[in-house]
């Protein structure tokens, strides 16, 4: 220990430079950091530490607080803070002496102080307001180190709402000389776009330059923001496939610099990074898939080195084939791969093999067959985690046929497994598998049974809730239900006779709902037994206030009459005076509906939990109380975060602008630091400086801090009571398994395994076909990963007439997004200047010709060049913007027609003839019936016109179209279903959107189903994509009515946009291009502000506030829709690019 010690504090002066002589090596004997840390390690017990560090925090405090003292001392005095920091000891006196180390300090003190604010803070802590200015100027300084500094630190913690205030400094270091430079502010965008997306939507294309960079690192730290991106919108960005594959083949094949070799192996977790993104290009879609074949071979062959890194190689490998459309040789040598990680002797293989077994086993079962016999012995491994993966993996392959024995194992693990979260997630699995291949009713109640006391308190709520559900819909067969139901009261009537005392509490409320409701199923108990054996619940000291709601309402449901209602008497009479409100209140129900027999038969009905229940969400029955109480001059409702801002506003930092004098008509307004932009003098500096604050003052979730959650969503929610942990209570278990081997110890080094007999041989072998049962032949499971429905022996009763369905899957492959200009770039001087050949030779689907202005030379690539912006931005129809369509024909696409356009033009209703619409676009075909659609606007709606063309002889019949959205509110317009298409016809439907929840764009999904005349039934899916612009439409308001709305609404985002200086009056300019463009309603403008107001259809309003600063245009947005202003400013910068 001693030598450790001794090396740690050798080490230190050349880390933190302590030492006043330059060529020092060893920690001066006088260093008080070196003196702290040998003091530390001379103690020995806890409380002598404690005493030390609060002294040591004394003296630092002290200093610290000196005038006298200088940056040196204050940078040593940060060092050894930092130290006691470490070591779990606050010294918040010193955070803001940090914070004025890195302002104030040469380039090493400001390392320091930038160091020790990074370990100090975190992204929501108030005083980062005070780094904001410091991180400004190091960004603009000519120091390398600083400017290295300032950026480490933005990636770090930088606070969301300050974001605006740095971001064009940001994107000025992507092009900066030194690499370094590059990468790092690359990492600090990749930090934005996580914490804030909308605010960098508008620098894509400056990602797409940092992927083409000629430095590596900075390629490699841009595919950490094309992962993301990519994980979200795969279609997006399939152009880029063939320069990903590029990238790989050029580290695979070593044409990087040896600084990026691990262990001889060429960047590895650059590899990692590309299998990633290729995996998710490539699945679903054969042509991409295609293009990745050759290089994924390539990468299984070279990584065939013995050390851990060429192992998570070929992991990533294995799941990015099974992942793409599969290719038969690769396949297999994806499955030797995997047989070669299980059957290794090494337990970090081994777990390596199963994981990507348990991957890969629902598009190949047939693999899991070949290593049956291992999956047995590792269902015996000594290592918990080994055995963990084992059950997982048996888990996907459990079917009807060896489902008893899974969960048999299964419960087994969860008897001896002492983790928490191992048992969560085994509960839970059970649960699923019980209710989905269930073999009868004996074994289902007598598993969940067993689930529900081996989970306790710690399972998933959702876990009983969704097994009362099951017994309260039923079943398509009314006797199946009644048997099941008389089961489940059996069981637990046998459990309460018992020791119900070692039951878990969920369980005990599970018992307490299923008697109250379905105990009169047994015709030979009286109802007085089950009130007795509630009753006796009820006096267990470990029962909670929550279990004995339940079960007070359970009895209330049971007292019909007898000796009973004496029972319930007596309980009503001890819990009314509770000092539980609830528990009072379900007393006294009890008290008055045991007497009232048939107020009782009212209020709770037998068989009423199917019935639908109305809730009024408006609480529109409070509107007469509520204008009585205005009436008298109570105050009127003021909505949370109006509450809790005048509530924090004396502790809370203020950083509006303040407002100068108000008009007098408006001197009656309830005014709160939320000022509005148009009481703010125009011509003042101090209003409008909103931007540059960036401070926001709404948000999108209420604040609670100290308030107490007494309602939620299923009404009243009483609060738990601290009680004792419950003994662990032993089930009769509905399988019978082998007596339960103790937990061995688990160890990494390979344990020498005992011969095996015959006998065990004999017992595997049974174990195997019972588990392995129906693999061979199951249907259920194709190559392609996806499950046909499986026969679930409990169904639900469908609840009526179901909606339209999304389809599940798109074929995205026929259409595929030509390259613009910056995608070219992406050939040129990407890793090697003598390689840039490959990259240019992708695949023809994914090139197009080159823009007649670029030029790509010897291999090099203008990064600096400006790009216009038609080649930046996808093509766009002729009235709506970011129209795209997406089809499910596999058929190639090819561009539409413009005869045939026409031709379906002219089917559009009269009423809807005059009107702008976009470009009809292709949906989908399907034998002779093809779909075509646009969208129409309407001064107060938008409408989506489906053309449904018949071009084949006959007539199609029995013709259903379903549309549907997420985002959006569909309606038909038509008077009549359409029901039969004639033969060489065109048929139209109209649907009416209206937006739900806003978003960037939004997508309509579909499906339509017809007859032929044969008989024979055909069906095709389509989608139908269009933006968020379509919905927009001026709100004409006044200025005073805009001002109150402000104040009013709650959501809000800032952002700085581009402003149009090619004009006298640019502010002007700007508003006019967006009021052209998004259909805004420009409000007023007084000199270098203006405001402009806007609503989305139906009766969604958003309010701007613009002004002119330093350049460009600061833009506040508010609306009472959480996501509306950060769309809206997504289409503002969208609209000004062009400008």
């Amino acid at each position: 220990m001693s030598d450790v010690v001794e090396k740690t504090l050798t080490a230190l002066p050349s880390l933190l430079s302590l030492d006043s002589q330059p060529g020092s090596a060893k920690l001066s004997s006088t260093s008080k950091l070196g003196n702290l840390i040998r003091g530390i390690t001379e103690l020995t017990s806890k409380h002598e530490e404690e005493k030390l560090i609060q002294r040591e925090l004394s003296s630092i405090k002290e200093q610290v607080s000196s005038p006298n003292t200088t940056m040196r001392q204050m940078k040593e005095l940060m060092v050894r803070t930092i130290y006691c920091e470490m070591l779990g000891y606050e010294a918040s006196f010193s955070y803001i002496h940090a914070i004025k180390l890195a302002q104030q300090g040469t380039v090493l003190e400001k390392r320091v102080g930038y160091l020790a604010v990074s370990l100090f803070l975190n992204e929501s802590h108030e005083l980062l307001l005070l780094l904001v200015n410091t991180v400004l100027k190091d960004l603009q300084s000519t120091n390398l180190i600083e400017v290295c500094m300032a950026l480490t630190v933005v990636s770090q913690m930088f606070p969301k709402d300050m974001i605006p205030a740095i971001l064009p400094l940001v994107e000025e270091k992507l092009n900066h000389p030194k690499e370094i430079i590059r990468r790092k502010a690359v990492l600090a965008l990749y930090k934005f776009y996580l914490i804030a997306p909308n605010q960098v939507q508008h620098i894509h294309n400056k990602f797409r330059k940092a992927l083409c960079d000629k430095d590596p690192g900075v390629m490699t730290a841009s595919l950490h923001i094309y992962l993301q991106l990519i994980q979200e919108n795969p279609e997006g960005y399939k152009d880029l496939t063939a320069s990903f594959v590029t990238i790989l083949k050029q580290v695979v094949g070593g044409k990087l610099p040896m600084d990026f070799n691990y262990h001889s192996v060429p960047a590895p977790w650059l590899q990692i990074q590309l299998l990633r993104i290729l995996s998710l290009l490539g699945k679903n879609d054969q042509s991409t898939s295609e293009i990745m074949h050759e290089v994924l071979d390539e990468s299984l062959r070279r990584a065939e080195m013995n050390h851990n890194i060429t192992y998570a190689i070929l992991y990533e490998c294995v799941k990015c084939i099974y992942t793409i459309h599969p290719k038969s040789d690769l396949l297999e040598k994806a499955a030797k791969c995997i047989g070669n990680f299980v059957l290794s002797p090494k337990i970090n293989l081994k777990y390596l093999g199963l994981k990507a077994l348990t991957y890969v086993v629902q598009q190949d079962p047939k693999l899991a067959l070949q290593h049956q016999m291992t999956i047995i012995e590792c269902l015996d491994h000594p290592d918990l985690i080994i055995k963990r993966e084992t059950l997982e993996l048996l888990f996907r392959i459990t079917n009807a046929q060896n489902v008893t024995v899974i969960v048999e194992k299964m419960l087994e693990f969860l008897r001896i497994s002492g983790d928490d979260h191992t048992t969560i997630d085994l509960v839970g699995k059970v649960a699923e598998l019980a209710e989905k291949y269930a073999p009868d009713n004996e074994w289902f109640i007598e598993t969940m049974n067993t689930v529900f006391s081996v989970g306790g308190d710690m399972m998933q709520p959702d876990i009983p809730n969704s097994f009362l559900k099951l017994l309260s819909e039923g079943f398509d067969s009314v006797e199946e239900d009644r048997k099941l139901r008389l089961f489940a009261v059996n069981s637990y009537i046998s459990l309460l006779q018992g020791t119900p005392g070692k039951l878990p509490q969920r369980f005990l409320q599970v018992i307490s709902w299923v008697l109250g409701e379905y105990s009169h199923l047994r015709e030979d108990l009286e109802a007085a037994v089950v009130l007795r054996l509630l009753a006796r619940l009820l006096d267990m000291k470990n029962c909670s206030s929550e279990t004995k709601s339940w079960v007070l309402t359970a009895m209330t449901k049971l007292c019909e009459g007898g000796s009973g209602v004496s029972v319930a008497q007596q309980v009503s009479e001890t819990y009314s005076s509770s000092l539980d409100t609830v528990l009072r209140q379900r007393a006294q129900e009890l008290q008055y509906l045991s007497q009232d027999s048939e107020l009782r038969a009212r209020v709770l009905p037998r068989g009423a939990g199917l019935e639908p229940v109305e809730v009024d969400s408006s609480l529109s029955f409070l509107d007469g109380f509520v204008s009585e109480a205005l009436a008298a001059g109570a105050a009127p409702y003021k909505p949370p975060h109006q509450r809790q801002e005048e509530l924090a506003g004396t502790k809370a930092l203020s950083l509006e602008p303040y407002g100068l004098s108000l008009p007098i008509s408006m001197s009656s307004c309830s005014i709160t630091d939320r000022q509005s932009p148009t009481l703010l003098s125009m011509s003042s500096g101090l209003s409008g400086d909103s931007t540059d604050l960036s401070h926001k003052g709404g948000s999108a979730t209420l604040k609670l801090d100290g308030v107490k959650r007494v309602w939620g969503r299923e009404g009243y929610l009483s609060q738990k009571e601290p009680v004792e942990e419950p003994a662990q209570v032993e089930v009769p278990s509905p399988l019978r398994s082998p007596s339960q081997q103790g937990e061995a110890d688990s160890s990494h080094s390979q344990t020498p395994t005992p011969t095996p007999t015959p006998e065990s041989d004999q017992e595997k072998q049974q174990l195997a076909s019972s588990l392995f049962v129906g693999l061979g032949s199951q249907s259920s499971v194709c190559l392609m990963g996806k499950s046909e429905p499986t026969a679930q022996r409990f169904r639900r009763k469908a609840k009526g007439h179901s909606t339209a369905s999304s389809p599940s899957e798109q074929i995205s492959n026929s259409v595929v997004s030509p390259h613009s200009a910056v995608d070219n770039l992406l050939c040129n001087n990407l890793l090697d200047s003598n390689i840039t050949s490959e990259l240019a030779l992708s695949s023809p689907e994914l090139t197009s010709q080159p823009s007649p202005g670029l030029t790509t030379t010897n291999g090099t690539c203008d990064t600096e060049a400006e790009l216009p912006d038609s080649d930046i931005k996808e093509s766009e129809p002729a009235v709506i913007r970011d129209n795209s369509v997406v089809a499910t024909d596999p058929a190639p696409h090819e561009a539409p027609d413009r005869p045939k356009d026409l031709c379906l033009t002219s089917h559009l209703p009269a009423e809807l003839s005059g009107l702008s619409h976009s470009e009809i676009s292709h949906l989908c075909t399907n034998q002779s019936l093809e779909l075509s659609a646009c969208h129409v606007q309407k001064e107060d709606s938008l409408l989506l016109v489906v053309f449904i063309t018949n071009s084949s002889d006959s007539a199609a019949q029995q013709i259903l179209v379903q549309v549907d959205s997420e985002e959006l509110e569909v309606s038909c317009v038509c008077d009549s279903p359409v029901e039969e298409v004639s033969s060489h016809s065109v048929t139209v439907c109209q649907y009416s959107l209206t937006v739900k929840r806003p978003a960037v764009h939004i997508e309509v999904v579909g499906m339509v189903s017809y007859q032929l005349a044969n008989g024979t039934s055909q069906s095709a899916q389509f989608s139908y994509k269009l933006p968020l612009t379509s919905f927009i439409r001026p709100l004409t308001v006044s200025t005073e009515e805009y001002g109150t709305m402000w104040l009013a609404f709650s959501h809000d985002t800032k952002q700085n946009l581009t402003l149009i200086s090619d004009s006298q009056e640019p502010l002007t300019a700007t508003l006019n291009v967006l009021k052209r463009k998004l259909q805004l309603h420009v409000v007023e403008i007084i000199g270098m502000e203006g405001i402009v107001a806007c609503r989305v259809l139906q009766d969604q309003p958003c309010l701007m506030h613009c002004r002119v600063h330093a350049g460009t245009l600061a833009v506040w947005l508010r609306s009472p829709i959480p996501d509306l202003p950060d769309c809206l400013i997504y289409h503002c910068q969208r609209a000004l690019q062009g400008h």
